[in-house]
């Protein structure tokens, strides 16, 4: 990459943010600026980046003047707010949120999948669904050799998926019970220390909750494979950072075990975690802080002739949110597909214009 870039963060205080701080700085992306973002009641807030603090600025009209990128993690309607605000001003946005998933003029990219579909860009890029980064990253290599005919999920996601707030509360509320005492909830319904739930989004006339159709419709669109047969059932779990996923597959032909595992050991973004004699297989204790899904239990399905069973773990905050996003950027430097400000003579459209 022989430019450089600026960019900025907004949502630089949360969890992701955070993570994205993290991760340019450690990728070493190809800054010229980097600007922070967040809302009024966090400006002047420091962050940490690599041996740098840097001051949190509130978000504003003019906040994305020649800016190159942006990545975007303050949720879904701060995202529908600023988006159109920094496409005007020029900027490529890289949206974290769900607002953007299922438009049809949005790519929704998971860079070891469909790089490609990221040149199609109006100024605005959808990161997928973390539980959907993390399968897609895990089958689509096997789906590549021999098509899948149907997905069926169960995922074991942890308390990061909500936020920092979120984890804290886990840990306070397993202190309370170990206490005695009343665990308090705030950022979930249930208490989450010492017992899991179904995940507590909406659920529809189906009886499908919004966390589990995001992973319907958004695999069906990465893979572009309209029609895919997925179904999931998602479960908050009293893990604090890093999702869990059982997995079962049906292929239009026999899939052997050993031909799977031989797949997804050269795969990118995969790290194969079996020892079978051990029991040893993928864990988020092992799974959180690094860039990897840990792919392993690669079986048989004993009820289907076509049917492989497996098991992942992954870093929700790291590739299934700031990863995936900071790949993204570095998709676009890659290949050209965003210009500097120096080199732009208009601007995108907004949103909806």
């Amino acid at each position: 990459m022989s430019q450089s870039y600026r960019v900025a963060i907004l949502g630089a205080t949360g969890a992701v943010g955070t993570e994205l701080l993290q991760l340019l700085a450690e990728r070493q992306f190809p800054l010229a600026e980097l600007r922070v973002l967040a809302s009024e009641r966090s400006a002047g807030k420091r962050v940490a980046f690599g041996d740098e603090t840097l001051t949190v600025e509130a978000v504003g009209d003019r906040a994305f003047d020649d800016i190159d990128i942006v990545l975007a993690s303050a949720g879904g309607s701060r995202s529908k707010q600023w988006a159109s605000v920094a496409k005007a001003a020029g900027a490529v946005v890289i949206d974290n949120s769900s607002a953007f998933r299922m438009d049809p003029t949005v790519p929704l990219v998971v860079p070891e999948i469909n790089p490609d579909a990221a040149a199609d860009h109006e100024g605005l890029i959808a990161n997928p669904n973390c539980t959907t980064i993390l399968m897609g990253v895990a089958v689509y290599p096997l789906h590549q050799v021999h098509p899948i005919r149907r997905i069926i999920a169960a995922t074991y996601q942890s308390a990061s998926g909500a936020g920092a707030m979120a984890m804290e509360e886990v840990k306070v509320q397993t202190q309370a019970i170990l206490d005695g005492k009343t665990p308090p909830t705030n950022s979930f319904p249930y208490p989450l220390a010492f017992n899991l739930f179904p995940h507590n989004t909406p659920l529809n006339e189906a009886g499908y909750c919004e966390e589990e159709m995001k992973m319907v419709n958004e695999t069906r669109k990465i893979f572009g494979v309209p029609d895919l047969r997925v179904s999931a059932t998602c479960i908050r779990v009293p893990v604090l950072r890093a999702h869990s996923e059982a997995i079962n597959l049906e292929f239009d032909q026999p899939f052997s075990p050993h031909k799977a595992k031989e797949i997804l050991q050269s795969a990118p973004g995969v790290q194969v975690v079996e020892d079978w004699q051990a029991n040893y297989f993928p864990m988020p204790i092992d799974a959180s802080g690094i860039d990897p899904v840990l792919v392993g239990r690669i079986r048989q399905d004993l009820s289907h002739p076509c049917g492989l069973e497996l098991w992942l773990s992954g870093d929700q905050v790291r590739k299934g949110a700031a990863l995936n996003a900071v790949q993204i950027a570095e998709l676009l430097a890659q290949r050209n597909w965003v210009k500097p400000a120096s080199q732009r003579q208009t601007s995108f459209a907004a949103v909806g214009g």
